[in-house]
């Protein structure tokens, strides 16, 4: 089961999720000026994921999908990355970069296997 961190930043609170093995897997992609404001996000997160399509941005004529939905692209240096956009179109979340499309995958899968009764932590 994964975990959620809440964690002081320079400029308010910001969380991760963390894998049972204590690894992140995504971060919010969002500053929070409280710790009940980063539950919210952390909420809405939960909510998005159990809801969200995959769109494989780096397939070519690949389907546009609604949101919410987790988008597969490259980055400017080629690597595999994702990120996971609310159904308004915010993003909530992005991924660490991978050097294969399948890893990114696995990436997904952990984020939704991890968000699913996570517990919260503050840090």
């Amino acid at each position: 089961m994964g975990r959620f961190v809440i964690k002081k930043a320079p400029k308010g609170l910001r969380f991760d999720l963390k894998a049972a093995n204590g690894l992140i897997v995504a971060s919010g992609d969002g500053l929070y000026a409280s710790e009940s404001a980063a539950r919210k996000g952390i909420e809405t997160w939960v909510k998005n994921v159990a809801a969200a399509a995959v769109e494989d941005q780096t397939k070519d004529g690949f389907v546009k999908e609604s949101n919410p939905k987790f988008e597969i692209y490259k980055d400017n240096r080629g690597a595999y990355r994702f990120r996971l956009k609310a159904k308004n179109g915010q993003t909530l979340a992005v991924s660490e970069a991978y050097g294969r499309k399948a890893s990114c995958v696995k990436g997904i899968n952990s984020v939704i296997r991890n968000s699913v009764d996570a517990e919260i932590k503050m840090e």
